[in-house]
């Protein structure tokens, strides 16, 4: 993608980026987990975890995998708490309200979904499908804006629906000239698959199973991402350059290295320049 194009897509996604600075805990509140490989003990949701600090800070942040909450490196709100204790619930602690749950349930959603649509907005040259993600993009940024029960009124599955489809089209739309395209793999399941070294170049795993799967050295260039599992995926040496819809949290649940090549508008997780 363009320079410019690149540069428009992070300020239009700056608000899309979660500032714990500016929200009170939320996904350490809100949520439930359950103990399991992702997290080291049963949490019901709506009670504190039980390492949050009284300054609404993680007690255990710098070292989550260590003690056993790789759940807790690979969640992103995409912005949601912040919206939600600045703007939602501005004057008040959105912890002791009752809406919370389903407002956090809903806002993290409309967040997401804008970080895909600000993606295709940016990809796409101008034109009538550009209008649509552009107008949807809109609509689903003032949903966020709305009250604690206009919010929670939302019918955020339909709203994913609409935008699935959408994206369905641009997906199409950005990967139909691609060059040695691969055949698509949508939903499949490639759990563990021997994948070193293979052409996936502008293919859809939209959905796909790729956790534990060996990616080293793979061509991933314009593949579309949307939703793909890749936990524990080996992307080491790997060419993500242009992939679609790659979000931050994809890339934390997986390993990589320096020699991965990743969008330019996504950062290396601090922990593959350690071991990968």
């Amino acid at each position: 993608m363009p320079e410019e194009a690149t540069a428009e897509l992070t300020a239009a996604r700056r608000d899309l980026t979660a500032d714990c600075s500016r929200c009170v805990g939320l996904c350490c509140v809100v949520p439930g987990f359950t103990a399991s490989a992702d997290f080291a003990v049963d949490k019901p949701a709506g009670t504190p975890c039980v390492h949050l600090r009284a300054d609404a800070r993680c007690g255990i942040h710098d070292d989550l995998r260590g003690r056993g909450f790789p759940g807790c490196v690979v969640f992103d709100c995409f912005g949601a708490g912040q919206q939600l204790t600045q703007v939602t619930f501005a004057g008040s602690d959105p912890r002791t309200d009752r809406r919370i749950g389903p407002a956090f349930a809903v806002m993290r959603q409309l967040a997401e979904l804008r970080w895909y649509l600000e993606e295709a907005t940016a990809r796409l040259p101008a034109g009538r499908l550009r209008q649509e993600v552009t107008d949807l993009a809109t609509r689903s940024r003032a949903l966020g804006e709305a009250g604690p029960d206009e919010l929670t009124a939302v019918d955020a599955a339909a709203l994913r629906g609409e935008v699935g489809a959408l994206l369905g089209r641009v997906s199409e739309t950005l990967r139909a000239d691609v060059r040695g395209r691969a055949r698509d793999r949508r939903n499949a399941d490639l759990v563990g698959a021997r994948l070193r070294g293979a052409s996936l170049r502008g293919a859809s795993l939209r959905g796909a199973y790729l956790m534990g799967a060996d990616l080293r050295d793979a061509d991933l260039r314009q593949a579309d991402l949307l939703g793909t599992d890749l936990r524990g995926a080996d992307l080491r040496g790997a060419d993500l350059d242009g992939a679609l819809f790659l979000t931050q949290p994809q890339l934390e649940a997986a390993r990589g290295d320096a020699a991965t090549r990743l969008p330019d508008w996504l950062r290396r997780p601090a922990r593959w320049d350690r071991r990968g």
